[in-house]
């Protein structure tokens, strides 16, 4: 498991986005890959039956599943997602996230 790397660290290396973020029982892990003015990129872990509610976010976003399988709701639409398959959110849209099994998925919001 490489959870401990710093984000220099990763610069300039070959990773396993499965490694960088862990599952923790009840409860939904997450680790900022990139923070920039112009986006961000984010690696979740959530154990089965947890979820992030509804809402929305002002910038488009694609949901990446790593590992795992997850329910994606778009404006009252439920998407059934499985490992290695997207989905484009887009802004101001009602969104959740729920976790049908243990998942990981990488989380990638453009600002500009």
């Amino acid at each position: 498991m490489q959870e401990d790397i710093g984000k220099e660290e990763m610069f300039s290396k070959v990773l396993a986005l499965t490694d960088l973020v862990g599952y923790q029982e009840g409860a939904i892990v997450s680790r900022t890959i990139v923070d920039e003015d112009t986006g961000t990129v984010t690696l979740f872990a959530f154990d089965k039956g947890q979820g992030l509610s509804e809402h929305t976010a002002p910038y488009d976003a694609m949901i990446y599943i790593i590992d795992g399988e997850a329910a994606v709701a778009i404006s009252g639409r439920t998407f059934n997602l499985k490992k290695e398959q997207i989905i484009m959110m887009p802004a101001n849209k009602p969104h959740s996230v729920k976790a049908i099994s243990r998942f990981k998925m990488l989380l990638v919001m453009i600002k500009s």
